[in-house]
């Protein structure tokens, strides 16, 4: 059964980077893959700019005549892809993972969004009830009050799961003014774990309060507050209560914990702090096949995109071993477990999440971000081979923000936008390199780069070929932020994105 794969590369926009010579990663990076496919996508045949946050076209193969804008009205009549920039929840806006992937699954974030706490729980196996509230949490450095290290390791596998259990079963029924509640912990990935109240006198708290995570590294431990214009004061009052109470428990106990003991006598700092952001109920939206008539499924080892996705009834699948979500992810594993969703024919939407390009953003890793974006390139070129036996399948590459390495945070900028098909992107690639290469090229196993190596050298050095200019010279498109603005889609909000996946699916399942 015909599916379409959306491969969501975490992160990985970006701004011009003087040490590669003011490109951009994703200009500079060398993706053989990527850029065949970009190149691909029908031209605007016109210099003019297209009309902000509008979808000009309907999806590809039978590209029909624009509605409105500056297009040819036959120019994408024969187009095998298209390309453009998305701003996945606004322009303007610098969304959250958590936000931009609801927008991107069709869920405006505006009426579906409490926060982001029930989605990292739910991706951690923790069960919510009606009156439950949860939260994301970090794992932390704690000084005289102040969070010196928002992160405390993020190789922090093996003992995340020791810290979980001792905070697991914790009862908070002493405190003043405070809502009687019980604490369950889960790990999660990296430094993060999973954190769900359930109050004890049998009523439903409150996630109109804010959390203790101070979000910038050595600014105070935060308290949590009732937010303004709460619908129950008293009941958000007595929640904010309950978190700080919660907050002081698990700093007492983590801080006499013997794993701490021997992380210091190893010169490494104390997981000393549960930084609790994102408080919220579970989401109350119809299903993925109620809203899009799509049976959808994810492969997401990040536990808040897989939360997300259980709280709209999509299948989360198992992850590969070696998927891990992190710096270590085996990138190959993912591309198995994708086709074997494809050839199980159990789901019209296959959904697969990469992180590291994200992670490596976060920690201001100009190196490894380039070197994420040529795997992630690979792992594109592999997965298009190996659907190759399966039949004609829907391809769409994005991000789900722009996470500039110059500032270690999301940001406004949009993001690349490329949707095709595998079998137009596999000729392409036969055209291009000749089969034989290109099995070669894509029979490895793709190994998860260095931390430390460095930008490649042909990325210091590279010039900027890949601008995509789409003028009288006929250059053809590439998937980089500065190509992809001059792409037939021009830019266009996220809340269009399911569209497209609609009708590239309903063109598959009209094919004979």
């Amino acid at each position: 059964m015909p599916a379409v794969v959306l491969v969501l590369l975490d992160g990985v926009g970006d701004v011009s980077v003087a040490a590669l010579r003011h490109q951009s990663p994703l200009q500079a990076a060398h993706t053989p893959f990527l850029d065949a496919a970009a190149s691909l996508s029908a031209l605007p045949h016109s210099k003019a700019p297209p009309p902000p946050c509008s979808l000009p076209i309907s999806p590809p193969p039978s590209l029909s005549p624009p509605p409105h804008g500056p297009h040819d009205s036959g120019s994408a009549l024969d187009a095998l892809a298209v390309l453009g920039l998305c701003d996945t929840v606004a322009p303007g806006v610098a969304p959250g993972s958590d936000t931009a992937h609801l927008s991107l699954l069709g869920y405006p974030p505006q009426t579906y969004y409490r926060g982001r706490g029930a989605f990292e729980s739910m991706g951690a196996g923790m069960h919510m009830r009606v009156g439950d509230v949860a939260f994301k949490c970090n794992f932390a450095t704690l000084k005289d009050e102040v969070v010196v290290s928002r992160r405390c390791d993020r190789h922090f596998e093996e003992e995340g799961p020791i810290l979980c259990a001792a905070i697991d079963g914790t009862v908070v029924d002493d405190v003043p003014g405070a809502v009687p509640v019980s604490v369950s912990c889960s790990y999660a990935t990296e430094h993060r774990c999973g954190v769900v109240l359930r109050a004890l006198d049998g009523k439903p708290l409150s996630d109109e309060v804010s959390g203790t995570d101070p979000l910038k590294d050595n600014l105070p431990l935060g308290r949590s507050e009732q937010k303004s214009g709460a619908r129950e004061p008293e009941r958000a009052a007595q929640t904010a209560a309950a978190i700080n109470a919660v907050s002081d428990r698990i700093c007492a106990m983590l801080e006499t914990h013997p794993l701490n003991a021997e992380r210091a006598s190893r010169g490494k700092a104390p997981a000393n702090v549960v930084l609790l952001r994102g408080c919220a109920a579970r989401a109350e939206a119809p299903t993925f096949l109620e809203r899009h008539g799509l049976r959808g499924c994810v492969l997401a080892p990040t536990r808040i995109i897989a939360g997300l996705a259980e709280s709209v009834g999509m299948k989360v699948l198992p992850n590969p071993p070696g998927a891990t979500g992190d710096y270590r992810t085996r990138l190959s594993a993912k591309v198995k477990a994708t086709v074997e969703a494809v050839a199980s024919g159990c789901y019209d939407f296959i959904f697969l999440h990469v992180k590291a390009i994200d992670d490596a953003s976060h920690d201001s890793n100009l190196g490894l971000k380039v070197r994420f974006i040529e795997a992630a390139d690979l792992m594109v070129g592999q997965l298009v081979r190996h659907l190759q036996p399966h039949g004609r399948c829907g391809l769409i590459v994005t991000g789900d923000h722009s996470t500039p390495v110059l500032y270690g945070d999301h940001s406004c900028e949009p993001v690349p936008f490329l949707a095709t098909f595998t079998d137009n992107v596999w000729r392409e690639y036969v055209s291009r390199y000749g089969e034989a290469e290109v099995i070669a090229m894509t029979d490895v196993e793709i190994e998860p780069p260095a931390e430390h190596a460095g930008v490649p050298e042909h990325a210091s050095l590279r010039a900027a070929s890949k601008d995509g200019n789409n003028d009288d010279t006929g250059a053809k498109l590439a998937f980089n932020e500065v190509s992809a603005a001059r792409g037939y889609l021009g830019r266009f909000p996220g809340c269009e994105v399911m569209r497209i996946v609609s009708a590239m699916r309903e063109s598959l399942t009209s094919v004979k």
